[in-house]
């Protein structure tokens, strides 16, 4: 038995890898999905075997309350809310790996004579899980509204997170030269967990999705360190995916706003920039332009370029923005789609967005692809983005945006921009493109403005 299930561990971590290499393209993301959870119920189902479980009514009765609210969410859950909910996912991993690590180490006894690398790995993976779980909690809450999303500071807040840390180490390595004061692991969890709170408490709304991303990292390394608790190898090989494409994930979001991590996480960005309020910007007007206005140059343009942004997934756009791609096509104009890293919050955020309304992938060209043709582009239509269209990012140096690379939207000939307000974006930087004199502002519901020019061009 034990040499079919290394190999049905090792089918699945096979399955897991693939996966992840699959996900890596919209044109193979669901045969990923699919992939992936064949490993995962391959995993399960020769670990419950492999282990010789008597009763089952407590993992069926678990299976069972899960799957129904993993559906629930699935179905319920809209686009807008992904970040949120991965981060809500994320501190549910992290805090699973603490009540796993918790419950073998009180399955051993503290007398059981552990080795060394064992009552490590307990530590690491309860260390970890319960800084994932608070963390990723208060992410969540911060994306979803229910706390203040921009950052919570107070005088000595790094000294005291580093003094926590020396703290949870400092009891970790007591613990590991006397197993039986197991006392001290709760104490850990405590402290890790309250560590997990006061490190995310500081970081702004707009750099949530980064946080994110990084908690995934760590969920995946508690689920390998408990791996190695559990002597389990499937759970190890898949903690340490999640860990590393969860790094991975957080350097191209680094990249893609031109921050260091450090600066992300310990630069309290956002707490008191004022921005939209600073005095030029509050002064300066911009001209309100109609559909109608908007439909005249789209209906005259041969290269069209649209850019979206959150707010085409908040007004559920996608679909009557392809009719509109469609017609654009059918006139004989060039149409394409440019997609910034960090649109809609998060890396393939746009792209599943709008593979939903079945637009053609190689019509989502990527950032560095696209920014040189901007400025041999009839019209470029913006459709509920912001900071990655802000030329501010480039010369304005007391701005939260600069250095970010951005679209270069305000080379376009003519700029249509699709917006509720002159409200400034997550960082709280007035866009400099609205004021431009090649922009055309179009205010109201991106869904309900898309909608009129798809009209007007078929009359």
């Amino acid at each position: 038995m034990n040499v079919l299930t290394s190999f049905a561990y090792l089918a699945a971590s096979a399955l897991f890898i693939l996966g992840l290499k699959f996900l890596s393209s919209p044109k193979t993301a669901r045969r990923g999905n699919l992939l992936g959870a064949c490993g995962m119920l391959l995993a399960i189902v020769v670990t419950l075997t492999d282990k010789k479980i008597l009763d089952f009514t407590y993992i069926i009765a678990g299976l069972i309350v899960g799957g129904l609210i993993g559906t629930i969410l699935a179905r319920k859950v809209q686009m807008t809310a992904m970040p949120q909910m991965v981060g809500m996912l994320n501190g549910f991993g992290g805090g699973a790996s603490v009540l796993v690590a918790y419950a073998e180490f009180l399955r051993m006894g503290p007398a059981s004579g552990a080795s060394l690398d064992v009552l490590v790995t307990i530590v690491l993976s309860l260390l970890i899980g319960s800084v994932t779980f608070t963390g990723s909690m208060v992410a969540f809450a911060k994306l979803q509204g229910i706390m203040r999303g921009a950052p919570i500071l107070f005088p000595l807040q790094k000294q005291l997170n580093a003094v926590q840390l020396l703290a949870v180490l400092g009891l970790g390595v007591y613990f590991v030269t006397d197993p039986s004061q197991g006392y001290l692991l709760l104490v850990v969890i405590a402290v890790a967990a309250l560590l997990g709170i006061m490190s995310v408490i500081p970081i702004g709304g707009a750099d949530m999705p980064v946080v994110i991303s990084l908690l995934n990292s760590y969920s995946g390394m508690a689920a390998a360190a408990t791996g190695f608790v559990l002597s389990n190898n499937v759970l190890i090989i898949s903690g340490t995916l999640v860990g590393a494409s969860g790094i991975i994930l957080t350097q191209i979001m680094c990249v893609a706003m031109n921050r260091s991590l450090a600066n992300v996480l310990f630069a309290g960005v956002g707490a008191d920039y004022e921005g939209a309020a600073d005095g030029e910007a509050a002064q300066r007007t911009v001209v309100r332009y109609t559909p109608e206005d908007a439909a005249f140059m789209l209906e005259n343009a041969q290269s069209v370029i649209i850019v979206p942004g959150y707010g085409l997934a908040v007004a559920q756009a996608q679909h009557v923005l392809q009719e509109l791609a469609l017609i654009l096509t059918s006139r004989g104009a060039t149409v394409r789609y440019a997609i910034h890293p960090v649109a809609g919050r998060m890396p393939g955020h746009m792209n599943v967005l709008l593979a939903e309304a079945n637009v053609p992938y190689d019509l989502l060209l990527e950032m560095d692809r696209l920014n040189d043709d901007f400025q041999n582009t009839d019209v470029v239509l913006v459709i509920g983005a912001n900071d990655v269209v802000n030329p501010a990012a480039r010369y304005k140096k007391n701005s939260p945006l600069y250095g970010m690379p951005i679209l270069n939207a305000d080379r376009a000939r003519t700029a249509i921009v699709s917006k509720r307000s002159l409200n400034p974006g997550f960082a709280g930087e007035d866009n400099e493109l609205f004021y431009a004199r090649q922009t055309m502002m179009v205010f109201g519901d991106a869904k309900d403005t898309v909608t009129s020019l798809v009209q007007l061009l078929k009359g």
